[in-house]
């Protein structure tokens, strides 16, 4: 069904959950092809969970596949802990991240999972020992994917963030741009708003 509609409205964004289950839950065959066909038959652009990707068929293949079309995916740390019962080297958080699927951190359900943003990110460090450098990747692809209108600031992800050319010769996140990237990011709210964040960097990183 979703193959045919993105065919009728291509530019309609989709996120899709995918892949919330672990072994025991189903049958064991049941776990081999979730994220893929949300991927390739529903053409999803982020996916929720994604916790079994290693019980898919060719996870690696995929997760190369999910990297090359950037496909995002939303990590939920707390939740697939409460629900699932998988976390620490269990949890494909790391693996994701080796082959180069962007991801981002997410609460899920906050009124269920009584977490926040900030024990999402306490738990990751924790766990993983992931680098402040790190988390400010996650930050960045949380917006990069984000559905907002407008062109992205940045020309470049995978290997290291890269400003569009209007920007390129800006302080990123500075209150006063040259005119040529004022004007781009007055025609993009995507734009405005990761240029907000930079800014949140650059104060927060001013301070420790």
């Amino acid at each position: 069904m979703l193959d045919y509609l993105h065919g009728v409205y291509p530019k309609v964004h989709i996120t899709l959950h995918a892949g919330e289950i672990a072994a025991g839950l189903v049958k064991p065959e049941d776990l081999t092809f979730h994220i893929r066909g949300s991927v390739e038959r529903g053409h999803a652009e982020r996916i929720g969970h994604g916790v079994d990707v290693m019980l898919e068929k060719d996870p690696i293949g995929l997760m190369k596949e999910m990297s090359e079309r950037n496909v995002l995916v939303e990590i939920n740390l707390t939740s697939n802990d409460q629900i699932l019962g998988i976390s620490g080297n269990e949890h494909p958080l790391p693996i994701y991240m080796k082959y180069g699927v962007p991801v981002a951190l997410s609460t899920d359900d906050q009124g269920v999972a009584r977490s926040d943003m900030t024990h999402e990110y306490v738990r990751a460090v924790e766990s993983y020992h992931l680098p402040y450098t790190e988390l400010k990747r996650m930050t960045r692809q949380s917006l990069e994917h984000s559905f907002l209108p407008g062109q992205s600031v940045w020309t470049e992800t995978k290997v290291a963030f890269r400003p569009v050319a209007a920007c390129a010769g800006d302080v990123l996140g500075k209150k006063e741009t040259s005119a040529g990237c004022t004007k781009f990011l007055e025609a993009s709210e995507r734009a405005r708003e990761q240029w907000m964040l930079e800014a949140a960097f650059s104060n927060f990183e001013k301070k420790y």
